[in-house]
């Protein structure tokens, strides 16, 4: 039997083994040492400053501040719009992580409005998310007390103390300051293209019409920051640094409230619309479009229901002093009879027959002069005195359109007058090639006989018969009507320029003269149309009325107001000047569909010329404005 003979190991070949072993674990913990101490050393060393950097953007924020926008004065240092403190509850939707139910909880705190929830909704829809919204505006001292004592529930959330527009007079001033409102993202995107945005990193409004848009640049003013530390909660530790924004300029403007209040008490509830210029430098004295409306439903967003309270037949939104589009009438036959004067077709004493009609020859229409029974033997005096239809029928077709649109041009007719607000229409000054690229149709002769009268297819509004008219009182001198006069910031005084358009210059400058004459008869003659407005007057007025025709009259019909719609009657305009010898004002009154300019628009225009040189002129009270 075979005996096994014992295994013999070989210790020198497992302590080999154990060592390289060790070797390699050694070399490998080296390794990761070694990746550990280098991966330390490029966070420690090499990208320090970029983690530094990091951390400081967590720990310290840059807040950016909005300035406080510009006031706006009348010329007499009446606060027109100023800025009053709010409290909003706002929100900055990247920071809540559920928005549908942090609303939800909200709601139990303080009374939100599904209106008001769907508008903020809607604006983080269109705003950048980092951006505060505004949930709820001009919050109560309830409603802030209830919510800050239950703030630390709502990250995100906050109650900001903001300056808002308010416009003290109201609906008095709508059409010429217009108002603020809610940037919005066509706006943004505006203001990023003009490399502004920045500007507005704290702005929730913007200028939307009027002055407030037309001079946004000069009011908005320039954006500040603070930077600040905070903890890991965000809560605010200390200020590291304050840039301070700078405040926007305050405006001082030509507008006189007393005169704007005297405008708006004349006109009631008629619609219409009222221009007083500054004879002297063309400075708007009152603006004022009937019907208006209240601009600080539009500061904090207006509701859906008041809006469509808006959108009615009357149509508020409508600035009826730069955007109404209405026949001039006979305001213009001023303006026609120096035309007539200077091509030679009449003198100061050349006479026309007037029975009541004229006719083209050979031609059986009959165009009926206001009077039926014609005015007799008239010249150019006469002819505006009484506001003679025959006689502007006989220079307009004589004259041609041509010449007739060349001249009236030269007026502002047919051009934007350019007064200091976006909302203006250039209304229609015809011509041969204007009615070819309308109607695609010839001017015919037949168009030119009621344009002789302020009538077919001319329109004007009532700023443009304003400034035709101080054109000339001017004797040509184009003083373009403008709002205002200056911007101030601290010490800084800044003059509103508007530069002075050519002037209208005449072969014989005695026409201008025989023009004012025969207006200024028009007032203190028995005969003429605006005697009895102005009989009595402590001062010397001289004017023109009007009657714009807004529907046609079959032929050999009358004019009876009764048997038409309201809308369909005579439109009554008048424009005038005060006093004679030397104009301080140029007033134009144009209200819609109710009757002739010597009943109606001559003594709405008394009523503020009366206040204007009256020697104590009563101020309404803030506290009366409608």
């Amino acid at each position: 039997m075979r005996k096994h003979r014992p295994t013999i190991r070989d210790h020198s070949a497992e302590a080999n083994l154990f060592a390289r072993r060790a070797f390699v674990g050694f070399v490998f913990v080296t390794l990761l040492i070694g990746v550990l101490l280098s991966n330390l050393y490029n966070i420690q060393v090499i990208e320090h400053q970029d983690y530094q950097t990091r951390s400081n953007d967590n720990r310290i924020k840059v807040i950016p501040i909005a300035p406080n926008r510009g006031l706006i004065y009348d010329r007499n240092g009446v606060l027109l719009a100023e800025n009053k403190p709010v409290y909003n509850l706002e929100v900055i939707p990247e920071e809540v992580d559920n928005l549908e139910e942090a609303l939800s909880e909200v709601e139990k705190v303080i009374e939100i409005t599904e209106q008001q929830k769907a508008d903020f909704l809607d604006d983080i829809k269109h705003n950048r998310r980092f951006k505060s919204q505004v949930l709820k505006a001009r919050l109560d001292e309830t409603e802030v007390a209830k919510f800050s004592v239950n703030q630390h529930k709502f990250p995100g959330f906050s109650i900001e103390a903001r300056l808002a527009r308010y416009y003290p007079y109201g609906d008095t001033l709508t059409h010429a300051l217009g108002y603020v409102a809610k940037l919005n993202k066509k706006e943004l995107t505006k203001l990023e293209a003009e490399d502004q945005a920045t500007n507005y990193r704290a702005t929730h409004d913007i200028g939307k019409l009027g002055i407030e848009k037309y001079y946004e640049e000069l009011l908005h003013g320039v954006v500040g920051s603070q930077r600040v530390e905070v903890n890991n909660r965000g809560r605010v530790i200390r200020t590291l640094s304050l840039t301070p924004p700078e405040p926007g300029h305050d405006l001082v403007l030509t507008l006189d409230i007393g005169l704007q209040q005297i405008a708006q008490h004349a006109l009631k509830d008629m619609r219409g619309a009222i221009v007083v210029l500054d004879a002297k430098d063309g400075g708007v004295l009152a603006l004022y479009s009937n019907p208006s409306y209240d601009p600080n439903l539009f500061v904090h967003g207006i509701s859906s229901t008041d809006y469509k309270k808006l959108l009615n037949p009357d149509r508020p939104l409508i600035n009826r002093t730069t955007q109404g589009r209405y026949a001039p009438a006979s305001t213009v036959k001023p303006h026609m009879s120096i035309l007539a004067l200077e091509e030679g077709l009449v003198t100061e004493q050349t006479q026309i027959w007037d029975p009541g009609f004229f006719q083209i020859p050979n031609v059986e229409h009959k165009w009926r002069d206001w009077k039926r029974w014609g005015h007799g033997h008239v010249d150019v005096y006469r002819a505006i005195e009484e506001s003679c239809d025959t006689y502007f029928y006989d220079v307009a077709y004589r004259l041609g359109i041509t010449k007739i649109s060349d001249f009236m041009t030269q007026f502002g007719f047919g051009e934007l007058s350019g007064i200091d607000i976006h909302e203006e229409t250039s209304a229609i000054m015809p011509s041969r090639e204007w009615k070819e690229a309308r109607f695609r149709e010839s001017w015919w002769r037949g168009d030119t006989i009621s344009v002789g009268i302020g009538q077919g297819y001319w329109t004007a509004t009532p700023m443009q018969i304003a400034n035709a008219t101080n054109i000339l009182v001017n004797r040509g001198l184009d003083h373009p009507p403008h709002l205002v006069q200056v911007a101030k910031k601290e010490n800084e005084v800044t003059q509103i320029n508007n530069d002075e358009k050519p002037p209208v210059v005449l072969k014989n400058p005695h026409h201008w003269q025989i023009a004012l004459d025969a207006m200024h008869n028009t007032v203190h003659k028995v005969t003429g149309t605006a005697h009895k407005a102005f009989k009595g007057a402590n001062y010397d007025p001289a004017g023109k009325t009007g009657t714009a025709q807004v529907v046609s009259i079959a032929q050999g019909e009358r004019y009876d107001a009764k048997s038409l719609k309201e809308r369909q009657r005579d439109n009554a305009i008048y424009v005038g000047f005060a006093p004679y010898n030397d104009p301080q004002i140029v007033v134009s009154v144009v209200v819609e569909n109710t009757g002739g300019g010597s009943t109606v628009g001559a003594p709405i225009a008394r009523q503020l010329m009366d206040y204007y040189f009256s020697a104590n002129p009563i101020q309404i009270a803030q506290s009366d404005a409608p």
